[in-house]
């Protein structure tokens, strides 16, 4: 795809098998840097950048040996910060035990947490309501809470729904980006007797030395933000600044599944948990799998992480997310669950 001013799209749907395994492939290039996309000979798959988008069997990465995954992982701009050789090494150690990680993964699942009942705007009623629906019902151990528009209405919410679910829920707040560094630090202080699981987006994404001063400051509340992060280099820069302990990744935002696995190898060697971000059409399909495969061949750990979950719009895909007893339930169907139904595609066809 050549360079020009405007940003292209080009959709490439293929299909390969190799070392045994198959697999279809979407190619989409956009962005800023050039390099090559697809297979020998298809040189009109070049453009200002790589969003690559892989669907495979579910347990494709979990299948590679760590030598043979680390082959196809991009580390330019990473090697400051981890070496090929690192990942290796890191996928090495998780080999043992990854037989039992798999089978308790199909057994019990993955957590997730509920935003359910922490829209801004509910009434309190309605709040309590839906926090204990979503921990009693549900089953979920996490829910959070969305804050930063009043701090009175915040400290009432967070007193009404700690008092709803107990002690052994775990609650999150998510400021949506509404603070300065200063009043972010002020704010969350008020917060500290509420235990909080993690404070989401104190402030704008891309201030990765804001979001350093603010995790110092309310040590040891955990800061979370990344879903707005579009590359690996800026969840580089927030592990090298020590800016969060939580790391949220999107996984439409960065350039597909081998990226995706850099993060979760970045995050393993700087010790940060990943708890995806999944608040959209399609994000909670399009996540779940690679946390299921962190657990599996990267970090090992399932303990306090989890996948965000909102309940909408599933219906929409061939293979929605599945929850039962507040944990996604491991895919049975290959690919990575994004597959839309045709005819609910169809409706909204645009018409010349």
């Amino acid at each position: 795809m050549p360079h020009n001013r405007k940003s292209k799209t080009c959709l490439a749907p293929q299909s390969h098998e190799g070392n045994s395994r198959k697999y279809n492939e979407i190619l989409i290039a956009t962005g800023a840097n050039p390099r090559k996309l697809g297979f020998e000979g298809e040189s009109e798959y070049s453009g200002r950048g790589v969003a690559y988008c892989a669907t495979c069997d579910g347990e494709f990465f979990s299948e590679m040996e760590p030598e043979e995954l680390v082959a196809t992982l991009d580390f330019r701009y990473l090697t400051d910060a981890l070496t090929p050789q690192e990942a290796i090494e890191i996928l090495r150690a998780a080999q043992e035990g990854k037989a039992e990680r798999i089978a308790h993964l199909k057994e019990v699942g993955y957590p997730g947490y509920s935003t359910a009942a922490g829209w801004l705007g509910y009434s309190d009623e309605k709040m309590v309501r839906l926090a204990k629906q979503e921990t009693e019902v549900m089953g979920f151990k996490q829910i959070k809470l969305k804050v930063g528009q009043n701090l009175e209405d915040d400290l009432r919410r967070l007193k009404l729904a700690r008092e709803a679910v107990g002690p052994d829920i775990a609650i999150a707040v998510d400021a949506n980006q509404v603070w300065d560094v200063p009043q972010a630090i002020e704010w969350i202080g008020k917060f500290k007797d509420y235990d909080l699981a993690w404070v989401e987006e104190p402030t704008c994404p891309d201030d990765v030395l804001g979001h350093a001063a603010i995790q110092k400051a309310i040590d040891p509340i955990p800061v979370a933000t990344g879903e707005q992060m579009q590359n690996r280099v800026m969840y580089k820069q927030y592990l090298q600044a020590g800016s969060f302990k939580v790391m949220q990744i999107d996984a439409t935002r960065v350039a597909g599944p081998q990226e995706i696995v850099l993060e979760y190898l970045l995050a393993k060697k700087f010790g940060v948990k990943v708890c995806p971000h999944a608040g959209g059409v399609g994000l909670c399909e399009a996540i779940s799998q690679l946390a299921m495969f962190d657990y599996v061949s990267v970090s090992g750990e399932m303990e306090d992480r989890v996948v965000e979950y909102v309940d909408n719009q599933h219906e929409y895909f061939v293979h929605p997310t599945v929850i039962k007893n507040g944990r996604y339930v491991a895919p049975l169907a290959p690919g990575n669950g994004t597959e839309m139904k045709l005819d609910e595609c169809m409706k909204y066809l645009h018409k010349d």
